[in-house]
């Protein structure tokens, strides 16, 4: 028995039909095809098929052979494509990540620089909070990340690209709206909405800015995201104090004003593993400083 009978087998039973198969699926010429069947018939020893006026179809002893049949092509198809893969050397990979929402910016620039570079390489991308980018960072599942400089994140290290300070985000209808900035005392009595412990270095910069300000203000909500935090500011009519890069996801009903004074900031950094020996992570950091003036003249 050979592979091209369970071909011809598996496609005379599909079509339903000698002819249709052979000039549709297996283009050979239907007296060809009907010797080759029965040449299987008799490597089986059982008819697989009854012939009539009507058309062809399976016998139960067919049916029973279409399964395996159709198993062993499959078998078969799997050992081509292993064998392919291990004919072929694997693909350089790196491993990238970012703190959600910060991938529209630092995204299309970073792949710019490792395609320009290095064409044939696997690049995998994934957005996280920025606690779980260092988590991956040091497990050695992301070769690079986009995140904020995490305490407690023994062996990464941490070069910075960008320093974005805090906004207020409110409805575009409150009664702040109209003011070009914002005094921090205006948000007084407001309904306060700060972030979770899902972005513990950002909490820290806002609950600091309070404090140092002398004001007190208890937040009504925590949001685990940025989409929660605008989602609750125009349900609620709160505000909140964000990183400038929200005014990028902003829908009509809300909008952001700078802080009066001096605002408080908080850094965007590229982390990696101080023991990644990786030739790529190499090279994208031996181009960041060209990364970080592509952002900054995009931006202006």
């Amino acid at each position: 028995m050979e592979l091209r009978h369970l071909r011809y087998f598996v496609a005379v039973a599909e079509e339903g039909s000698l002819t249709v198969a052979a000039e549709k699926r297996l283009h050979t010429a239907q007296p060809s095809l009907s010797r080759q069947i029965r040449d299987l018939e008799y490597e089986v020893r059982a008819q697989l098929f009854t012939r009539s006026a009507r058309g062809i179809a399976l016998t139960e002893a067919g049916r029973a052979f279409l399964d395996h049949a159709r198993l062993a092509l499959a078998q078969v198809e799997a050992a081509g494509e292993a064998a392919r893969r291990a004919a072929q050397p694997s693909k350089p990979s790196f491993a990238l990540g970012f703190l959600t929402g910060q991938e529209m910016d630092w995204l299309p620039e970073a792949m710019r620089i490792l395609r320009d570079e290095l064409p044939n390489i696997e690049v995998t991308v994934s957005s996280q909070y920025s606690p779980d980018l260092a988590d991956a960072l040091m497990m050695g599942r992301l070769d690079a990340a986009f995140l904020r400089p995490e305490p407690h994140s023994e062996g990464l290290v941490f070069r910075p690209v960008a320093r974005e300070a805090l906004v207020v985000v409110l409805p575009s209808d409150h009664r702040l709206a109209k003011k070009s900035a914002i005094p921090i005392r205006d948000l007084v009595g407001e309904t306060f909405i700060t972030v979770s412990g899902t972005a513990p270095t950002l909490r820290a910069v806002i609950d600091d800015y309070l404090e140092r300000s002398g004001i007190n203000i208890v937040p009504a909500h925590e949001v685990d995201n940025l989409a929660m935090a605008v989602s609750l500011v125009a349900s609620t009519r709160g505000v909140a104090l964000l990183p400038a890069y929200a005014k990028n996801f902003l829908p009509w009903s809300v909008i952001s004003r700078p802080l009066q004074g001096d605002a408080p900031a908080i850094d965007l950094v590229v982390g990696y593993n101080e023991t990644n020996g990786s030739p790529i992570l190499k090279l994208f950091l031996s181009r960041l400083d060209e990364l970080i003036a592509r952002i900054a003249k995009r931006s202006g």
